[in-house]
């Protein structure tokens, strides 16, 4: 099976990075050829910003360049990771004229909110769901916290709603939780082409045995992610248990400042995956506080796969993926009380946090290895292209 994924990346990498070379490694290794059109976000600062403008709605080098691949060599499928803004919707067109099916990851909710976050001024942020014209992004200058720019991004949103691209080019989209797909649906997309898929952690890692006697934080250090609830409820807890965060962005200054009043929080800043790994089978338990509606938590799925429970914020997908008293906690987000609660309950009931370590590792086995994902992916493709060969493991 031969497919063309098509994705732009960002200068600094993240989660939907490792997660798309992820899917992309793993159809390698079961024997199938993948192509790949990748456009980066360095070359933004060579565009000016009527250039960049036109090219988020219409990229004609992009539709030139999909064109030319699949015209060039024969594909099954065509792989859409992430359009924005270097590649634009164009290359849907593209892959319709040349009569290949068209498959798109909804790796964020940038096709109904101008930022892709439904975040703003630190909580969630609905205001443009449904919109024909996301407008309200553009007076909040949403995206990159610049009016001009987001004016682009609601053009571009508003342009192809009116084509009906979203609904006619798409063949199917891959949400990546259950809860993600239900806002996708609510903001428009049509349920009938919207399927479920997970990420995945590949290879397994080995289990952890949770001896670290400590709490982890992993990830971008960013107001999204609940920073400031995870800090103040280390501030308070009774019971002085080290916290470890590991991650690096802006607010990183804030950490660092942390650090030095609270002497239990340790900043470990950026790490290898290997290390954060082992740090992951080691804690006690990962503390998951984000503020805004994930659309998946692959941080969550790597503890689990370490057998280590999850304390997360009841909200957006991550509260979906934790299942609470089995593989983890739910605390009400932005609620550093409620957190401390949480962490105090765990730590006064060691024989229950050694029942969710095995409850966390067996659901990892059985939802997001990597055979659990080629099959389902497998089946998404079946869906609009016959026949697929289907490799097993």
């Amino acid at each position: 099976m031969r497919i063309l994924s098509i994705h732009n990346t960002y200068q600094i990498r993240g989660g939907e990075d490792e997660s798309r070379e992820s899917e992309e490694r793993l159809l390698r290794e079961m024997g199938h050829q993948v192509n790949v059109y990748e456009e980066n976000n360095h070359r933004v600062a060579s565009l000016n910003p009527v250039q960049m403008a036109f090219r988020t709605v219409w990229s004609k080098e992009a539709y030139k360049i999909v064109k030319q691949r699949l015209q060039s060599s024969t594909h099954d499928i065509v792989h859409i990771q992430n359009f924005f803004p270097l590649i634009s919707p164009s290359v849907y067109y593209a892959a319709k004229e040349e009569g290949v099916p068209v498959v798109q990851t909804l790796r964020n909710y940038r096709l109904l909110c101008p930022n892709a976050l439904f975040f703003r001024d630190g909580q969630v942020c609905e205001d443009c769901m449904g919109k024909l014209i996301p407008y309200p992004g553009v007076l909040h200058g949403c995206y990159r916290e610049n009016k001009i720019a987001s004016g682009a991004v609601a053009t571009m949103l508003a342009l192809h709603r009116t084509m009906n691209t979203w609904t006619e080019m798409v063949d199917l989209y891959i949400a990546l939780t259950e809860f993600a797909r239900q806002k996708m649906i609510e903001g428009g997309l049509p349920a009938q082409k919207i399927v479920v898929k997970p990420n995945f952690v590949h290879p397994v890692p080995s289990l952890g045995e949770g001896r670290g006697n400590y709490a982890l934080f992993v990830g971008r250090l960013s107001v999204e992610k609940g920073l400031d609830t995870l800090l103040a409820a280390w501030e308070h807890l009774s019971t002085q248990i080290p916290l470890k965060i590991v991650g690096d962005g802006p607010l990183a200054d804030q950490v660092a400042e942390a650090t030095k009043r609270l002497p239990q929080v340790e900043w470990l800043g950026r790490k290898p995956m290997a290390e954060v790994h082992a740090l992951m089978g080691e804690a006690m338990f990962l503390v998951f506080p984000s503020k805004w509606y994930e659309t998946f938590g692959r941080v969550a799925v790597e503890a689990f796969a370490k057998g280590t429970p999850v304390i997360a914020a009841n909200i957006g997908a991550i509260a979906e993926l934790v299942d609470s008293g089995r593989t983890g906690l739910h605390f009400r987000p932005s609620d550093a009380e409620d957190l401390v609660e949480k962490v105090e309950w765990v730590l006064a009931n060691p024989a229950k946090l050694v029942q969710m370590r095995q409850e966390a590792r067996a659901e990892f086995e059985a939802k997001y290895t990597a055979e659990k994902n080629y099959q389902k992916l497998i089946e998404i493709y079946t869906k609009i292209h016959k026949p697929i060969y289907c490799n097993k493991f």
